[in-house]
């Protein structure tokens, strides 16, 4: 059985959605795991979205632990994009308390799901960590409206979403498995067309995330997120795949692999 941990900051409602699935597949036996823990970086009445989540995390009897980032340094800090080196110290500080408080549980796997804080290198160290990634291993960097507005800025003719192992590169760690989409033909094409020669920088200014075209990527790229957790922990938990000591990732039989594209199998499950 996979001994999943669970991190989230819990901003919105996917963060609650992704759980249920999750929960729901290993209650009905598609999943042979267990979530040990969910550890959220906000605590009760930060946020109405985060109550919910918490509620529900609560509701099936998951061992919970939650600690104020905000709280902690007095302010919320914006991390996307800066180097695991340059976090400043309260950052540092934060993980390894945060540590301390997960030391009595025991997991295979550190699941990210929703968590909004760059993750530092004594944590990448101490667990095995997951992230879901809005890309393909080759793809823009950053949150996922950053990725589609990058992939409408180079005119991209195809998108993905990977998950890697977490290490302090963002968004750049060994990639563990991804599926492809494309961007172009059928409906996109009308879309892509009714840009015209404006830039992207004119888009956002005027349209923004309202746009039709960044919306049907981000939807393409959305409905293939939960598809690919769901395989890639049961690949885990099967034993195709694992991760040792080195954080190199071994096939069943011990050998070094690099990423599983399930494409073809992630296609056919979101149209069943």
């Amino acid at each position: 059985m996979l001994k999943i941990g669970w991190f989230s900051t819990a901003r919105g409602d996917s963060s609650k959605k992704l759980l249920d699935t999750v929960v729901s597949t290993i209650r009905n036996g598609g999943l042979d795991a267990r979530i040990e823990f969910v550890f959220c970086s906000r605590e009760a009445g930060e946020s109405e979205k985060t109550d919910i989540f918490l509620s529900q995390v609560k509701q099936y009897s998951i061992p919970l632990v939650t600690s104020s980032v905000k709280k902690f340094a007095g302010s919320v800090r914006q991390q996307v994009g800066v180097k695991e080196e340059e976090l400043p110290g309260w950052r540092l500080e934060y993980d390894r308390q945060v540590i301390a408080r997960l030391d009595d549980f025991k997991v295979d796997i550190c699941l990210l799901a929703g968590y909004m804080l760059i993750v530092g290198r004594e944590m990448c160290s101490k667990f095995n960590m997951i992230n879901l990634h809005p890309a393909l291993p080759t793809g823009p960097k950053g949150t996922w409206q950053e990725v589609i507005w990058q992939l409408i800025s180079e005119r991209a003719t195809e998108s993905g979403v990977m998950i890697h192992l977490v290490t302090p590169e963002l968004d750049r760690g060994p990639v563990i498995s991804f599926c492809r989409y494309p961007i172009r033909g059928g409906s996109f094409d009308a879309l892509w067309n009714s840009l015209g020669e404006r830039s992207v920088e004119e888009v956002r200014k005027s349209e923004g995330a309202d746009n039709a075209l960044f919306n049907m990527i981000r939807q393409s790229g959305f409905i293939r997120e939960t598809p690919l957790i769901i395989h890639t922990l049961s690949s885990f938990s099967q034993g195709k795949i694992s991760i040792d000591s080195r954080k190199k990732l071994l096939d069943s039989h011990g050998q070094p692999i690099s990423g599983y594209e399930l494409t073809a199998e992630i296609d056919r499950e979101i149209s069943l």
